[in-house]
């Protein structure tokens, strides 16, 4: 049912029809459908917090609520700071919502084991989002993935949520980590990870000839410039005329 309410969704969204509050009605209705079916649409997601900032009267919290925490979902991507720009002040002092910018924060700060402790008070609202703490696992398998080479394999579980080891194995074969000695797993070696990148610079004879009989650069600058044409002259077997 999303993916047949997305098409329809993007076609409403074109245009200036895109701000017309008539469609706010479908738009919070989808939100639900994403939140159940574990979809993810931002581009609705936003088109309906620039409607509440064009009509507060139609604000609705309980939606706010909805596209917040599906953002955090999205972790890496910088959706939720997007959503969070599109809220008002007033509205961003709700305790709800501060609650979950919280938990924004502290999963951009990777505390993990506090943002476990921090989702308690939102329960509620996640009880409704399909697949929302492996979508945050996800996330945290991503940061662990691209920092450590070895992790002590309780801290892993705490990291994940206090996982049972049971459910620890399924996450550390998906991301194909290893246990490796007592109470340790094997993440990557990061210094296999490391890529050399070559940066070719070309600079042009003329160009460098002009710069160093600019009577606006300094003397300093100018015999800068002439080590540099001398080198590259050098280089090609050339002989530079300043």
């Amino acid at each position: 049912m999303a993916e047949a309410m997305k098409a329809t969704v993007a076609s409403m969204l074109k245009g200036i029809d895109r701000y017309n509050p008539e469609n706010l009605t479908t738009l919070e209705k989808y939100i639900d459908i994403q939140a159940r079916e574990n979809a993810y649409d931002l581009e609705a997601n936003l088109a309906v917090l620039k409607l509440y900032q064009f009509n507060p009267t139609q604000y609705r919290l309980p939606v706010v609520q909805m596209i917040l925490l599906k953002a955090l979902t999205n972790l890496p991507h910088t959706d939720f700071v997007l959503c969070k720009c599109l809220i008002d002040q007033q509205n961003l002092e709700h305790e709800d919502i501060k609650n979950i910018v919280y938990l924004h924060d502290l999963l951009e700060t990777c505390h993990f084991k506090a943002f476990w402790d921090g989702i308690k008070k939102v329960m509620s609202l996640i009880i409704g989002i399909s697949g929302f703490e492996d979508s945050i696992r996800k996330f945290i398998c991503h940061v662990v993935n691209i920092t450590f080479q070895s992790i002590e394999k309780d801290t892993l579980s705490t990291f994940l949520g206090g996982l049972p080891d049971y459910q620890l194995k399924v996450w550390m074969n998906k991301y194909g980590w290893k246990e490796n000695g007592e109470n340790l797993v094997f993440i990557s070696n990061q210094e296999e990870n490391i890529k050399t990148k070559n940066i070719t610079e070309k600079i042009e004879f003329d160009s460098l000839r002009h710069v160093c009989v600019c009577e606006k650069l300094s003397l300093t600058q100018r015999m800068i410039s002439l080590v540099i044409l001398h080198e590259l002259c050098f280089k090609h077997n050339g002989i530079a005329l300043i």
